[in-house]
């Protein structure tokens, strides 16, 4: 296995990794995370990866800064299905390592973005630290009716959602996030909730959903992206959005 340390490797290893859409590179960051997907592009320090099959239409697009990375393995062994033993001393994968001392130089974008929160050796307060998101999320059938947040959740990370706004969902029949209970929908993903109102999932293999409506605080069940949507059967003759914005509690694991 070979490091490189300077740029013009790593856009070389990309456009390797890129050339190649049917392998998995394993993207590790310093918070100890571990992302497996293909590295579809490098842009303004930022790495845009493609996690998971995207059943039900939730394919994961995460964004990550380059700062934020300790190490990525492309794999030139064109095994999808998963990596092999880390422990492995015949691996051929170019690793990427990231440049020291590098400027935090973040453009500004219209994606939502994570911010990660500063390592500290403080003890734990009562009042843990929490990063902002500011989401708009589609109440049409844009991606199969989800809204990709871009916030990988970890399992027992505490999330806080709230969430504002007006949508159309036809036949001049409007919803808040609360939703309308009157409505009855039976192609509706919660049935037994109000229709039109905002609701989550964690995972683009997972069909447990979570009714947010115009807020909600609760414990992440399991690791994975972070989707919204909207509680109706039928979107296609849906418009607007929701503003939502989600509060994340830093480090947890």
């Amino acid at each position: 296995m070979k490091k490189f340390l300077v740029r013009p490797v790593i856009a070389f290893a990309l456009m390797v990794g890129v050339a190649l859409p049917v392998l998995a590179d394993t993207i590790r960051l310093k918070d100890g995370s571990v992302i497996r997907g293909q590295i579809v592009s490098f842009k303004n320090e930022q790495f845009t990866i493609m996690v998971g099959a995207g059943a039900r239409g939730r394919k994961s697009r995460i964004t990550v800064y380059m700062e934020d990375v300790d190490s990525i393995e492309f794999d030139n062994a064109g095994n999808a299905s998963g990596p092999n033993d880390d422990n492995s001393s015949n691996s051929n994968q170019p690793v990427y390592q990231p440049p020291t001392n590098t400027q935090n130089n973040r453009p500004t974008t219209n994606q939502p973005t994570y911010q990660p929160p500063t390592d500290t050796n403080t003890q734990p307060s009562a009042n843990p630290t929490c990063f902002q998101m500011n989401v708009k999320v589609r109440a049409d059938n844009s991606s199969n009716g989800w809204t990709n947040s871009g916030l990988v959740v970890r399992r027992g990370q505490r999330l806080r959602i709230s969430a504002s706004g007006r949508v159309s969902l036809g036949a001049n029949r409007y919803s808040t996030p609360d939703g309308v209970p009157n409505i009855t929908d039976r192609d509706k993903l919660m049935r037994n909730q109000p229709t039109g109102g905002l609701i989550a999932v964690i995972g683009d293999d997972n069909d447990d959903f979570i009714f947010v409506g115009r807020g909600r605080d609760f414990v992440a069940q399991r690791d994975g992206v972070l989707f919204l949507g909207v509680n109706e059967g039928n979107l296609a003759d849906n418009t607007g959005t929701y503003d939502v914005v989600i509060e994340a509690e830093a480090g947890s694991r």
